[in-house]
């Protein structure tokens, strides 16, 4: 008992030394449940990162809590100090404030939760982890089309989100709405070719269109708008440069838009050279090889 009040007593004299033992223990603390979390999976699921973020805010929430119950009276001394000079603190401190109200503004709003897909101006990926300071993402290559994660983690502060719009992808995680372009040089008639190319997109689609027509009637009902809907479309257009351009937008799982583009452009280009350039499409590589190279090509 004597040994108790002791180090009471000794702690309450030395407040910074009370102060980073306490610290060591929410870290020790912290490190553990983390490790207990992540267990001895190669790759965390979704809920395992939920858990991780709210251990991690949690013991910082608390640790907060506990170094004002430590520091209260010298916190009020210091408060008070600071009512001179309080609009310099406040601009000093801004982006840190903006911060913190980003992080409100946030889950206010739940604008996103870990694990779905966002962008943030340029920014596209997965949230990982988010705090009161910063949110950190796995990029997603959104741009280009491909959709694969690009292996860059990306941590930006909650203060842009008061000046960047917020777009929630979640939706794009299972299904996304695939638009591409494909231009050629020669000046034809593309019009004949689309009702083909449709029946062949129709094939390429046909093992998963009853289940994307119900995902999208999902997303219809959850976002309370009419979507183009889960069949394939299919427009001819013009580039800047004047040159025929077919445009392309299907509905399809997100793991196979590359793979089904690569299909309907094979498919595009084979009715192309068949019907437009009259010629079979393996002549036009020909031409461009030596009879050695052809040769080879065929074997």
């Amino acid at each position: 008992m004597e040994q108790l009040e002791f180090l009471i007593s000794f702690f309450t004299e030395h407040k910074f030394l009370f102060t980073l033992v306490v610290i060591a223990i929410f870290m020790l603390i912290r490190r553990v449940l983390i490790k207990f979390i992540w267990g001895d999976s190669n790759f965390l699921s979704e809920e395992q990162r939920k858990w991780i973020s709210r251990t991690k805010n949690g013991s910082f929430t608390m640790l907060l809590v506990v170094m004002f119950l430590v520091w209260r009276s010298e916190i009020n001394e210091f408060a008070l100090s600071l009512t001179a000079i309080a609009v310099a603190v406040v601009v000093a401190s801004k982006e840190i404030i903006l911060c913190f109200t980003g992080s409100i503004q946030r889950a206010s709003s739940r604008s996103f939760q870990i694990g779905e897909w966002i962008e943030v101006g340029s920014l596209c990926g997965e949230v990982i982890e988010h705090n009161l300071m910063a949110t950190k993402i796995q990029e997603i290559d959104l741009h280009h089309g491909t959709y694969n994660y690009t292996g860059k983690t990306v941590t930006f502060p909650n203060s842009l989100f008061f000046t960047t719009p917020v777009k929630n992808l979640n939706f794009m995680k299972r299904y996304v709405y695939h638009e591409f372009n494909i231009t050629v040089k020669e000046t034809a008639n593309l019009y004949p070719l689309v009702p083909s190319l449709l029946a062949r997109i129709d094939d390429h689609c046909e093992d998963f269109y009853e289940v994307a027509t119900r995902y999208n009637h999902v997303i219809e009902r959850h976002a309370g708008v009419d979507l183009p809907g889960a069949d394939p479309h299919i427009h001819v257009t013009s580039s800047e440069l004047g040159d025929p351009q077919v445009h392309v937008r299907l509905f399809c799982p997100t793991e196979r838009a590359t793979e089904l583009e690569q299909l309907i452009r094979e498919d595009f280009m084979t009715m192309y050279c068949e019907r437009v350039l009259k010629q079979p499409p393996v002549t036009i590589a020909e031409d461009l090889l030596s009879d050695t190279d052809s040769s080879a090509l065929h074997c």
